[in-house]
């Protein structure tokens, strides 16, 4: 199963890009954790509303064929370690590769969400864009170990 994490931003701190690294270096036999960065839209002085319809264009673009598409969003569905392992496991059994979109700094395309199967929420908390590609990537390796039975999860 392929998991691709599409996000918008392609500047971060190198703390971030190592982390999202060690943790796809760590999904590398049947579930496969793959990010793809979308530039981010020109803001200008009359609004981010044509940066953030680029990004959705963009993001578009960057999908794989016929993915279960999810969307972060602040007001999505928010799932346990155990819930996300449940999630990925029913979704390989229908063979389904997952996209995940995390959107730019100021929010999701609205044509990325009108795609989405599923909205989530990872926090009712504001996060920088780099922190969370890190919490997304570390979420999907230890749903993955919660799958396989792997002791790294301690629920």
């Amino acid at each position: 199963m392929r998991l691709t994490l599409i996000a918008a931003g392609t500047k971060l701190p190198r703390w971030a890009n190592e982390a999202c690294q060690e943790y796809a270096g760590r999904l590398t036999q049947e579930y496969r954790l793959e990010l793809h960065e979308i530039a981010l839209g020109r803001r200008t002085a009359a609004g981010a509303g044509q940066a953030i319809e680029q990004e959705g264009r963009r993001m578009i673009a960057a999908l794989p064929p016929n993915p279960y598409l999810v969307a972060l969003q602040v007001g999505g569905r928010s799932l346990s370690s155990e819930q996300l392992a449940e999630f990925l496991s029913q979704r390989a059994r229908e063979g389904r590769n997952v996209a995940f979109c995390i959107g730019g700094p100021d929010g999701l395309a609205s044509a990325v969400d009108a795609l989405a199967d599923f909205r989530w929420s990872i926090s009712a908390l504001t996060l920088p864009h780099a922190l969370v590609r890190v919490v997304v990537a570390e979420a999907l390796y230890r749903a993955v170990t919660i799958i396989k039975g792997h002791p790294y999860h301690r629920a």
